[in-house]
């Protein structure tokens, strides 16, 4: 029996699809990659946003430059990417064009993952894409990033990409319908699994063994269990199902098989967590009673209601936010740098564009708070 899909009450959905999909003998597969548009262009009419995370430029760019199918060198692949960027994301706007839907590429390296500002940076321009109404097709830069900075499959790429996107849904399309307790080619007695709460060793040396060459890309299932750790932890559900199929989402709505791999928590409470707990302050930011009441709500910080601010930091770092009696109230990540946030200290938001010849909305948005309960060591 097929796991219940969680597609269907997802606000934000981030769908990898890999080379082998996408890419055919003549170059794309205009053919699956038609039918693929038509599936997320159903899930965009319902009122879901989805991200895409696809590979394809290497593979599409070889072609082009006349490449063998021998083992590339760092500067070929590299060569390859740069040549097969335009092919791919060509084949998505044809893909998506009868349907209306714009798409936009978004290139990426592990650095936007990890270094907090560029994260910040890179969630910010997701966001707008998807307010915009136009959906991101992402890719690892493969034009300039080396072996030892690189974020290692699109397996983990998509999980970073849902976890920066406060995605509901990571889905993997595979060659295979989702994870089985033994090669299910080699063993008739292998079962599937149709749903993960937690993975266990026992579910690692599965993927890691029986498994092993039953996953598209460099892992196997090994990368994708990999990939649904790191989503889960983000609070996103992930779905392994198959892709060799014209509508893999519609699919998996209608039944077939999928491995649904449950998350830990939700979200913003993943998100909350993060800033409370993992991030070590840059600097405070001093409050009146107004503004400390009205964070207390969750409301956003607006630099009306700062009287102080203390220490060195840059945009999108952590800073606790506390009362003028000394109490901490919260933790953030600052949307402007010290000195810009002393400058426009005590001003309405009106005021701060004349004040700095730009804005960023407020000091510190509700999205990006984590309120303190009973003191500054507990937070949540």
């Amino acid at each position: 029996m097929a796991a219940l899909s969680p597609l269907a009450a997802a606000r934000r959905i981030v769908v990898k699809v890999g080379s082998a999909l996408l890419v055919g003998e003549d170059g794309a597969d205009a053919r699956w990659l038609a039918a693929f548009a038509a599936d997320v262009a159903r899930l965009r009419e319902r009122g879901q946003q989805v991200l895409v995370v696809s590979s394809g430029a290497v593979a599409l760019g070889r072609r082009r430059l006349g490449l063998s199918r021998r083992a590339l060198t760092l500067p070929e692949k590299q060569a390859s990417a740069a040549a097969g960027q335009s092919l791919l994301m060509r084949a998505w706007e044809e893909a998506f064009e009868p349907h209306g839907l714009g798409c936009a590429q978004v290139l990426m390296t592990r650095d936007d993952t990890e270094v907090r500002r560029r994260w910040l940076n890179a969630r910010a321009t997701v966001d707008t894409l998807l307010q915009l109404g136009v959906i991101p097709i992402v890719n690892e830069n493969d034009t300039v990033v080396t072996e030892e900075i690189r974020v290692g499959d699109n397996d983990r790429l998509s999980a970073r990409v849902a976890q920066m996107a406060g995605a509901d849904v990571l889905v993997l399309l595979s060659d295979v319908d989702g994870l089985y307790t033994a090669d299910p080619r080699r063993d008739p007695a292998a079962q599937h699994i149709p749903r993960l709460d937690r993975i266990t060793p026992e579910v690692e040396a599965m993927a890691g063994g029986a498994n092993a060459d039953a996953g598209v890309g460099t892992g196997g299932m090994a990368t994708k269990l990999e990939a649904a750790r790191i989503a889960a932890a983000a609070g996103c559900a992930t779905l392994i199902t198959l892709g060799h199929r014209p509508s893999p989402l519609w699919a998996v709505e209608h039944g077939e098989k999928a491995t649904v791999i449950a998350p830990a928590t939700t979200p913003a409470a993943a998100y909350k967590a993060w800033i409370a707990g993992s991030l070590s302050p840059a600097g405070a930011l001093v409050v009146d009673d107004g503004a400390a009441a009205a964070v207390r709500k969750g409301k956003s910080l607006l630099a009306a209601g700062v009287r102080k601010v203390e220490g060195r930091f840059d945009k999108g770092d952590a800073v606790v936010i506390r009362d003028e009696q000394g109490r901490e109230i919260a933790r953030g990540l600052v949307r402007y740098e010290a000195p810009d946030a002393r400058r426009i200290c005590g001003l309405k938001s009106e005021a701060i564009e004349a004040a700095l010849g730009y804005t960023s909305g407020p000091l510190v948005h509700a999205d990006d708070l984590a309120l303190a309960h009973g003191g500054p060591a507990v937070l949540t």
